[in-house]
């Protein structure tokens, strides 16, 4: 019987039991706390009459600067926005830059006008610094969904405006209540005061936070969606976005009052920060999406703009996951001892990496794509037509990007084992020796590896053209590394590897030429017959939709022989390959309505019978 796992058990139950009680105990005395408040709302009563001020002269003041560092900070932005409007996006940036400046230089001075100096003067020059930073909060927020209506994934711009006016309403709020705290805290005010207030301003805010996205969860998850095509787990993310939303808040919520019950609050600054930042995530990232396919898509933006477009996608996630982990990491790092320039030099590192190779990885993938779109046919609408297949560079481009962002991969991550100071070297070794029991354990592999190379060296076949094997046939509709796949014309998709393939028929390289055979009477006149092809290739030679693919005309052969008293003509065309199948159907329709016209009866080809048979 295993004895061990019982006392981890008991201490882990045990453990449980200290936390329940300490949990109860501090509900108990944050209840019994709140008699405190009207003692300590003397005490800041006092502190504010030593400062030479009363409760409704600083929140007198703290009104008068908060609306003339608004009302500076709108009516700039406005004349601003209305003078560079026609003007680049760097001048748009400086002069918001300015506004900003000329906003906090105003609320200074009528700081030092209202206040004079002690904690008066810096109360007024939070409120000031808050004032702008809430501005630019909502600013950007309002332009990063707005930014949503510039593009096709949400229907009216007015559900979309309601979304944005109903998050700026909580947002200040929130905004709003960490000011406050920040102020209590200046004022060196009691715990008992400052849990109320927290307590008081988290319960409406958090609703009004829920009620926004509840009320606009359609809006949210069309502008969360992004542009189509959409992937099928950027569809699932958006629909469960808003739910996801809500259980963010009530378990940030939950999260937040327990720390105040457990004796370890949490700051409001990086709960606000950590919710706005969960809140734009997807939004930024549906905006810089959609930015990174228009600069795929151009043909004007070079391979290394249009990746650097893709990288960008990554750099902000890595960027918004930095934030995170320095708000929550950081003091938990700090209380276990760790040193944090030695994780931040090696963070710092494996970020560099992996920007490096994310980089290169979205070279190779936009490389590849533009030149796949390049090299892609455009094919009809007719369904047995096979279309153009690719060039040999289309076909060989997937396998190159293939190898290339494998190369990338490994390379990236040997070079992060190596940056955090882990010995790559056995590991090479141990792949090497691995790789070599694979080589000689496994020829056939080894065969089908080779002989695929030797194929695409040779330029058998490409993507889209139809081939024959010894064992298959259909279009080349699959390229690996070992087999390649072929989609036969009613459907069935068939997988060879290269070392089974044996000799291959290409039918769709530079030409073919259709021979058609035409069963008629003895009697019948082949002179007449070889007018009547000769005029139905005329007439094929001046269609248009059949011109550009025929080479030769169609013509008669003449008699190619007699098989129990029945003429049997031959007739041929040369066409471009993989075209042959639509000229073929065109000529024997033009050649039924031939014969029908002049009286020419086909005669059926006979059945042979068993001679054996009683």
């Amino acid at each position: 019987m295993d004895t061990t796992a019982e006392p981890d058990v008991t201490s882990l139950i045990s453990g449980f039991e200290q936390l329940a009680d300490r949990f109860v105990s501090g509900l108990l005395a944050r209840f019994a706390a709140l008699g405190d408040v009207p003692a300590e709302l003397e005490n800041l009563r006092a502190s504010l009459a030593a400062e030479g001020t009363s409760l409704l002269g600083l929140l007198f003041e703290i009104v008068l600067v908060v609306a003339l560092v608004a009302g500076v900070f709108i009516l700039l932005a406005r004349r601003l926005a209305k003078a560079s409007s026609t003007s680049s996006a760097w001048r748009r940036f400086f002069a918001g830059v300015a506004a900003i400046v000329v906003a906090l230089v105003i609320g200074f001075i009528a700081a030092r006008l209202l206040a004079g100096s002690g904690v008066p003067l810096q109360t007024l020059h939070l409120w000031t610094v808050v004032t702008v930073l809430g501005f630019i909060i909502l600013a950007a927020v309002r332009s990063l969904l707005m930014a949503s209506r510039r593009t096709e994934f949400v229907e009216h711009s007015a559900h979309l405006a309601a979304l944005v006016r109903d998050l700026s309403l909580a947002i200040g709020l929130a905004i709003i209540g960490t000011a406050l705290i920040a102020t209590l805290r200046l004022w060196s005010v009691g715990p008992a005061l400052g849990d109320l207030l927290r307590t008081s301003l988290a319960i409406p805010i958090y609703v009004l936070f829920a009620w926004a996205v509840w009320r606009h969860r359609r809006t949210m998850a069309a502008a969360v969606a992004g542009p189509r095509p959409r992937s099928r787990w950027r569809t699932r993310l958006a629909k469960m976005w808003p739910a996801i939303v809500i259980a963010f808040l009530i378990i940030t919520f939950l999260s937040t009052q327990a720390a105040l019950t457990l004796g370890a609050s949490l700051r409001g600054s990086a709960v606000l920060l950590t919710g706005l930042i969960f809140l734009a995530a997807p939004h930024l990232d549906a905006m810089i999406g959609n930015w990174a396919q228009r600069g795929l898509e151009s043909p004007d933006i070079s391979i290394l703009a249009a990746a650097g477009r893709q990288t960008a996608r990554f750099t902000v996630v890595a960027i918004m996951i930095a934030m995170l982990g320095t708000l929550w990491a950081t003091p938990l790092a700090a209380g276990f001892g760790v040193d944090l320039r030695e994780v931040a030099k090696g963070a710092s590192g494996v970020a560099l990496i992996t920007l490096v190779a994310a980089f290169l990885w979205n070279v190779v993938g936009t490389a590849t794509a533009r030149a796949l779109r390049a090299e892609l046919p455009a094919v009809g609408g007719d369904e047995e037509a096979l279309g153009a297949p690719r060039s040999r560079l289309g076909t060989l481009v997937p396998l190159i990007s293939a190898v290339g962002k494998s190369s990338i991969l490994a390379l990236a991550l040997l070079s992060v084992l190596v940056s955090i100071g882990v010995n790559v070297w056995p590991l090479i070794a141990g792949l090497s020796v691995f790789g070599l029991a694979i080589g000689f354990g496994s020829q056939t592999l080894v065969k089908d590896l080779v002989s695929g190379l030797f194929f695409l060296i040779d330029d058998a076949f490409r993507f889209g053209e139809y081939i024959e094997t010894s064992g298959a046939k259909g279009t080349v509709e699959k390229i690996s590394v070992r087999s390649v796949s072929l989609r036969h014309q009613r459907g069935a998709l068939a997988t060879i590897p290269y070392g089974e393939i044996g000799k291959i028929q290409n039918f769709s390289r530079d030409w073919m030429i259709e021979k058609l055979t035409f069963r008629v009477a003895f009697n019948t006149d082949v002179e007449k017959v070889r007018k009547i092809f000769k005029k139905i290739g005329q007439d094929m030679s001046a269609n248009p939709e059949l011109a550009g693919d025929m080479l030769e005309p169609f013509k008669s052969q003449g008699i190619g022989e007699v098989e129990d008293g029945t003429l049997v003509i031959r007739a041929k065309f040369k066409a471009k390959a993989g075209r042959h199948f639509m000229i073929r159907r065109a000529a024997l329709i033009a050649v039924h309505q031939a014969f029908q016209e002049n009286g020419i009866q086909a005669v059926p080809k006979p059945l042979t019978s068993n001679p054996g048979a009683a």
